[in-house]
């Protein structure tokens, strides 16, 4: 996956600014900022209900193990 450096950074910042003006890009930065927020919580959130159904299923799995060997 490609890395974003200094230069390229720069040229979108250029651009947002020419495309957007310099009275809207607060209110772009903090919707932008808002918008990755919501998807770093709901991801989080997705990997640890996951997380969780696998440990329960894996805690199930060495109950029957247990209980085929009894």
């Amino acid at each position: 996956m490609p890395h974003i450096g200094a230069p390229e950074l720069i040229l979108v910042l250029v651009l947002a600014l020419i495309i957007f003006g310099p009275g809207k890009l607060p209110e772009l930065g903090k919707a932008v900022g808002k918008t990755i927020r919501e998807f770093r919580r709901s991801s989080q959130e997705i990997i640890n209900e996951v997380e969780t159904s696998a440990n329960i299923e894996n805690t199930d799995q060495k109950q029957l193990v247990k209980a085929a060997k009894s």
